[in-house]
């Protein structure tokens, strides 16, 4: 999951410091990313994905990005920040688009006798509480943000796969595809895994240096033990979207 707190999400926090060292480490001819991700926050995978741009760009090496299970929403915002993308013939590729989801709950507390007190100075403030019934005023406004961010996935992928993209073809409304189709649609280029492919581009003797987030004791045993769990049962869902 793409996230903006915890250990157990990606966000730029966590894998900026990683990703900085691949780029660092001597001069590689190339960095391959690992992308197993159903997405999450916008602002995170933008962020993730300027910093690989950037180092890229700078430093003159290319990206290969490798889809494993699922590159799909902000997964996918992360590999279109690479140069070329290949995927396994089962991965599932796409969701261009952006969800908002909440529960409403005014109905149960009012059943069992909960009175929702709130006060705000400015009307918007307690936009889409979800104690108290849902305001189509509040919705409409939703709508316009997700529309907005929905624009700059769009821009983003029209950017990255400039002129691999098919005309006339509405490839933004959130559907997802196996890798095979996504290629033909120009969303990735190939069918291929990571080892093999990059000792075809660069040799048999090609030097691969792994680089990830080292997790402590602590965080997987201790203090972070309650919030990794909840953040697990989030990220069950997410992958459970995709059939995954």
């Amino acid at each position: 999951m793409i996230g903006s707190q915890g250990r157990a999400v990606l966000n730029d926090a966590t894998m900026g410091p990683v990703i900085e060292r691949a780029f660092a480490k001597g001069k590689p001819a190339a960095v391959a990313l690992e992308i197993n991700s159903p997405g999450g926050s916008p602002v995170q995978s933008s962020l993730i994905g300027a910093r690989i741009r950037r180092l890229s760009e700078e430093k003159n090496i290319p990206v290969i990005a490798f889809v494993e299970d699922v590159a799909a929403s902000g997964g996918y915002w992360l590999a279109a920040a690479a140069d070329e993308i290949y995927a396994d013939p089962s991965s599932v590729v796409g969701s261009i688009g952006v969800i908002s989801a909440s529960f409403g709950v005014h109905e149960f507390i009012r059943e069992h006798g909960v009175e929702r007190r709130v006060y705000t100075a400015g009307q918007s403030k307690s936009m889409l509480d979800p104690f108290r019934p849902e305001n189509p005023e509040d919705v409409a406004r939703l709508k316009v943000l997700l529309e907005d961010i929905h624009e700059n996935f769009i821009g983003h992928v029209k950017t990255r796969r400039a002129g691999k993209l098919p005309e006339g073809q509405d490839l933004f409304t959130g559907e997802i595809w196996l890798a095979k189709r996504a290629a033909e649609l120009g969303l990735i280029d190939g069918i291929g895994h990571l080892k093999p492919l990059l000792k075809e581009r660069f040799g048999e003797k090609v030097k691969l240096r792994r680089y990830g987030v080292k997790r402590g004791l602590l965080s997987r045993f201790g203090v972070q033990m309650v919030q990794d769990a909840v953040q697990g049962i989030e990220e069950r869902a997410a992958y459970a979207r995709f059939g995954l």
